[in-house]
């Protein structure tokens, strides 16, 4: 199809043959002068007639025609070429024209179908172009917009910022006549046939600014609410905790009465149920804190081997009322000291070891620390032989209330709490918790944490016996712990060998020199006396018992045995009994659960005790006078400051108060603020102040420390943490 520009060739191709005649014309009229001139000349009688040159002259004239009729012809062929080539090129402009207005058409349609709003204004601020978009968001006709200076009410404006490539963004509020909308704009400027104008493109966002002020109003109110929370659970926390404490502490106190076997029985229901209620608390308490983003993690050194063996010992009577074995290992190319959190890491180890003994029926449990694959990084491996994880609920046990065997008919109880906080707190360390778990193969959790070593410089390692060359028989119906200890034996030196029952010790006993030979309680006494009695000749003969089993050590001792350890046995304990000769009543070996009791002296402490609840100042005296202290009850803080100055006036001073936090008129802060501010005024010695709370986060601890006590108990509290506060504080330096 021919474009418009055809329409103008045959003007062109007259106006180029009119030219191509006029110079025909001319060189003909010229060539016409000169023969008409040269044959007037030769005809005219004044001159000489000589044919011969005459007939020279003609054919000079007839060449110099034909010549120029030559010239002639070939100019008008290249002219005609030219003329092609010019018409082939005014053909391509012509529809290179065309194409650009359909262009221009093309864009002009395009800026007026989008829905972005379009306007140019020229370098006076006058409109040269708007789009339809932008006659609807003003509300105007095209026609009285162009040549105006016309510009939309800003009903807000945000703040505007300039891109590398000159091109200037801004977000703007406008007040159009449908009501407010939100525009992002870009503008830049562009070259133009009469100069450069100002294009602003802008793109309706308002639903986009709607929702995101909705959804920054939404996160508002759910910080508010979760804040909203945190002091809920804080305030529900120290109301529960409160009564919680008078029902434990009184419990104790109960049980050092005379009591018969049915109260006893319903006395310890009592103190099961309270610990199970306070276990449930703290849970929730820190999964609150989780939530809330504030749990805090304390790196302190501590020593790894005792950490675990310590916690190993605290879950031993749980295991060991259900028949379960417990036990750890600890690896000895390990840093006998670590820099981490070892409250959380504790937390954590209970949290999984617990949850092993309450799935687990037969068996027991394993903790085996080694070291992990990255520098400094510590892995901890709890190993069960419970009932198992099945491969679909091993993802969802790590979510919040939720447990293996949810639903109405489940077996175990719980909050379903436990792992979540435990991955959480693994996590916050920047390590990980991993499950393989098989249903009837039992589950093994994997913590991997980052435990740098504390220090340049080691503590002593454990003193380890030299035991190459020596054979040591194992006796044990169980094989987790024996396992245990023969691995350690092994390390040592030693060659072991395990077996389930007498009847394969009794048969294996003769064969060869055996150095030792331990032998479980679990086997029964009998059978235990019987082997003491057939190993008589082997020059160590150990036996291990529970602590429930310690009323039996005086008949193992008649039966033959040269010492015992108690289960779950510690590194150190199995080193005592290998280390030297030593008879059986063992007293280097280190029993699980001993710890040193507080020294009481003759007259015990004056302590000033500010408690405005009835019961907690009950139980508080009572325990403190079973400590043979001597306390003193203050209902409120004013009155605590009241009774601390009288002693002071009377010269009979207070040795140590134990100071309520929460308390009407003044509370424990500003009595504490107030003691310390007269102690400073009067240069006295200052007295220990000891924090009474049922809040137990850190925001408490640090406004207690700024406000000068020297130590923090949290409720409920019992006889042995009350002692071991009253130490820390310098009760126990004072009553020295």
């Amino acid at each position: 199809m021919r474009s418009r520009a055809t329409l103008g060739k045959p003007a062109i191709f007259s106006r180029r043959l009119f030219s191509a005649m006029v110079r025909a014309a001319v060189i003909g009229s010229m060539s016409f002068a000169v023969s008409f001139g040269f044959i007037s000349g030769a005809t005219s009688p004044q001159a000489n007639y000589d044919p011969y040159m005459f007939a020279i002259g003609v054919s000079a004239l007839f060449g110099a025609a034909c010549g120029a009729i030559g010239i002639l012809i070939s100019r008008v062929r290249q002219m005609k070429a030219e003329l092609r080539q010019l018409e082939t090129r005014l053909d391509q402009a012509a529809d290179r024209n065309w194409e650009i207005s359909e262009a221009q058409e093309r864009t002009k349609s395009f800026f007026e179908a989008q829905g972005d709003v379009i306007v140019r204004r020229d370098a006076a601020g006058n409109i040269t172009y708007a789009n339809d978009a932008f006659c609807a968001l003003a509300g105007r006709r095209r026609e009285e917009l162009l040549a105006s200076a016309f510009r939309l009410p800003v009903e807000e404006q945000v703040e505007t910022s300039l891109l590398p490539d000159g091109t200037r963004v801004q977000d703007q509020k406008i007040a159009a006549p449908s009501g407010s909308r939100w525009i992002a704009w870009r503008e830049a400027t562009i070259r133009t046939d009469s100069g450069s104008e100002i294009q602003s493109v802008g793109r309706d966002m308002t639903d986009r600014v709607t929702a995101e002020r909705a959804l920054a109003e939404a996160r508002d109110q759910a910080e508010a609410a979760n804040r909203a929370k945190s002091r809920f659970l804080a305030m529900l926390s120290h109301e529960i905790r409160t009564p919680l404490n008078g029902i434990l502490g009184m419990a104790d106190l109960l049980a050092d009465t005379p009591l018969t076997p049915e109260q006893a029985t319903y006395l310890k229901a009592v103190k099961t149920s309270g610990e199970t209620l306070l276990s449930l608390i703290e849970e929730v308490l820190d999964f609150s804190k989780i939530e809330a983003g504030r749990l805090e993690l304390e790196t302190r050194p501590f020593a790894l081997a005792a950490f675990v063996e310590e916690a190993v010992e605290l879950l031993g009577p749980r295991a060991q009322a259900k028949g379960l074995e417990i036990c750890c290992y600890v690896d000895e190319r390990l840093p006998a000291r670590v820099v981490g959190d070892a409250v959380r890491l504790r937390q954590v180890l209970f949290n999984l070891a617990g949850n092993a003994i309450k799935f687990t029926e037969e068996g027991g449990v394993s903790i085996i620390v080694e070291p992990g694959a990255d520098p400094d990084a510590v892995t901890i491996w709890v190993r069960d032989t419970g009932i198992g994880i099945a491969p679909a609920d091993q993802a969802r046990i790590f979510l919040e209330f939720e447990q293996a065997d949810g639903g109405s008919t489940r077996k175990f109880g719980g909050t379903g709490l436990g792992l979540t906080i435990s991955r959480r707190i693994v996590e916050g360390m920047g390590g990980s918790l991993i499950l393989d778990s098989a249903p009837g193969a039992g589950a093994t959790f994997r913590v991997t944490v980052p435990l740098p070593r504390a220090g340049d410089a080691d503590e002593p390692a454990l003193a380890v016996p030299d035991l190459r060359g020596h054979d040591v028989l194992i006796v044990a119906p169980a094989a987790i712990e024996a396992s245990m200890m023969a691995r350690r034996l092994q390390r040592w030196g030693a060659r072991t060998k395990i077996v389930p029952d007498e009847r394969v010790a009794e048969a294996l006993l003769p064969e060869q020199l055996w150095s030792a030979v331990l032998v479980d309680h679990a086997l029964g006494t009998p059978a235990s006396a019987t082997l003491a009695g057939v190993a008589a000749a082997i020059p160590r003969r150990i036996v291990l018992i529970t602590p429930a089993m310690r009323n039996e050590l005086a008949a193992l001792n008649a039966a033959g045995f040269t010492g015992y350890l108690i289960k779950p046995v510690r590194a150190a304990s199995l080193a005592a009994r290998f280390a030297v000769e030593q008879a059986f009543d063992a007293a280097t070996a280190v029993e699980p659960g001993a710890a040193p009791e507080q020294t009481r002296s003759d007259r015990g402490l004056s302590i000033l005790v500010a408690e405005d609840n009835e019961i907690n100042a009950l139980l508080a005296r009572g325990l403190l006078t079973k400590l043979g202290h001597r306390p003193t009850m203050a209902a409120s803080g004013a009155a605590a400051i009241e009774s601390w100055t009288a002693a002071r006036a009377a010269g009979t001073p207070h040795d140590c108060v134990l100071m309520d936090l929460h308390m009407p008129g003044m509370d424990g802060l500003e009595a504490t603020r107030r003691i310390r501010e007269i102690e400073a005024e009067s240069e006295m010695p200052r007295t220990p102040i000891i924090a009474l709370t049922a809040n137990a986060s850190a925001e408490d601890r640090e406004a207690c420390l700024a406000a000068g006590m020297d130590g923090f108990l949290v409720k409920p509290f019992d006889r042995k943490r009350l002692a071991a506060a009253l130490v820390a504080a310098g009760g126990a330096a004072l009553a020295a």
